[in-house]
């Protein structure tokens, strides 16, 4: 009589990158068998995946970025996903300029403030932390390249490339809406399924996980979808699930441009220091995109973090504030359109002298949960280096490499 295949049940909480690209890297492992592996993806957004930080990042992907140890299996896993899913036109992949930026903004007569609206203290989105310093000689360039077109090159204090050891191939970017929907587009040819509902607890029984109890969203009914793994995806709100995670949230706002027709806008990401005619600074970052959209982002700020992504407010004066920074340099920009202004929150791993993003199997709270939240800004560039990892913890049953150990959830917990 042969022997019953054992049934494995995968579900993953959250629809942003890591939950999004974890569900890829299932669906493609060699162990993954769609009529013996069910992988639901639940998502509590009503607009579907990519609502949150997701959709709202800058799309860096960086050989510089922090943690090495995550970036050194992401950044060739970014290029041969490119590569194999032609990312150039579906997702807006591209190896990019990046530098950092002093100079003077122009007066416009306008309070171009600090980027901080009503919602509290300025707090850093820490894009720079673990990036060795570019030297004093490199900054005295008292010129900006001259690609850079959409800057004005008198305004220039300064220009050097973000870390100039890394060379013109150190630096992509991605489309994060565009790169996570397709991540979740190509997860479901697999056989992956996206279940719209709120999570509410995790069940577990004698140590290990049983399901997760969730309100659907068709019908407002608490259901019970029964699991044998159950994977902690949910960004900023993972702790709503999982109160012992040190996960804290960081509201940060952002805005998009539309340069006026016939205006073509250089591929360069900047980290600027821009100081204002009021004597203030202000440091956007501003990404120009494939699409000759530009993105721009300010500082964030200690708003509290509602319960569900849907419910995240937009400051309109902290989106204002953005805008009258970078058109305070770029004319180009000034002369275009603003097409969005948004919000999002950004997990932060908040344990004093620990590090996130937080990685592995939480074996100390229960035997089939994973972790996999706490990326701060750069949930985009190291999804698929975490999405790698989990798959094979998950399907492979293998342990943490050891490189990665000082991200395990039992360090944090």
């Amino acid at each position: 009589m042969a022997q019953k295949t054992q049934q494995t049940d995968i579900v993953i909480l959250g629809g942003g990158i890591i939950g999004c690209t974890t569900a890829y890297y299932l669906s493609r492992h060699p162990l993954y068998n769609s009529e013996t592996t069910k992988i639901t993806v639940l998502e509590a957004s009503a607009s579907g995946v990519a609502q949150g930080a997701s959709g709202k990042a800058g799309g860096l992907v960086a050989k510089w970025a922090y943690p090495v140890e995550l970036v050194d299996i992401s950044f060739p896993e970014h290029i041969r996903l490119a590569q194999e899913h032609n990312g150039v036109d579906r997702w807006g992949f591209r190896f990019v300029e990046c530098g950092t930026w002093e100079g003077v903004g122009e007066d416009l007569q306008r309070d171009a403030g600090s980027g901080v609206g009503k919602g509290g203290i300025r707090k850093s989105l820490e894009k720079t932390v673990g990036l060795e310093r570019v030297t004093h000689t490199e900054r005295l360039n008292k010129r900006h390249p001259e690609g850079l077109n959409w800057i004005k090159q008198e305004l220039t204090i300064s220009y050097a490339p973000m870390d100039p050891t890394t060379g013109l191939e150190g630096t992509a970017q991605v489309h994060p809406y565009l790169f996570t929907t397709s991540m979740m587009e190509l997860a479901t040819e697999k056989g992956v399924k996206l279940r719209r509902g709120s999570a509410t607890r995790i069940g577990i029984e004698s140590g290990r996980v049983t399901g997760v109890l969730c309100k659907d969203a068709t019908d407002g009914q608490e259901k019970f979808i029964p699991a044998t793994h159950v994977i902690l995806a949910a960004g900023a709100w993972s702790p709503f699930l999982l109160p012992s995670l040190p996960i804290s949230a960081t509201r940060a706002h952002s805005i998009t441009f539309r340069p006026k027709a016939g205006v073509d806008i250089a591929p360069y990401v900047l980290f600027t220091d821009i100081k204002l005619p009021q004597g203030l600074h202000a440091s956007p970052e501003i990404y120009a995109r494939p699409d000759n959209e530009v993105y721009a982002c300010g500082p964030g700020d200690d708003s509290k973090l509602p319960g569900n992504v849907d419910e995240v407010e937009v400051d309109q004066t902290a989106c204002e504030s953005i805008r009258e920074q970078v058109v305070s340099i770029s004319p180009e920009l000034r002369e275009g359109t603003v097409e969005k202004r948004q919000a999002c929150f950004l997990p932060i791993v908040s344990q004093r002298g620990a590090g996130g993003p937080i990685v592995g199997e939480a074996k100390t709270v229960a035997k089939g949960l994973y972790v996999a939240t706490g990326h701060t800004c750069w949930g985009i560039c190291n999804a698929p280096g975490t999405a790698k990892v989990m798959a094979e913890l998950v399907l492979n049953s293998k342990a943490l490499p050891r490189k990665l150990k000082r991200l395990e959830p039992s360090y944090f917990l």
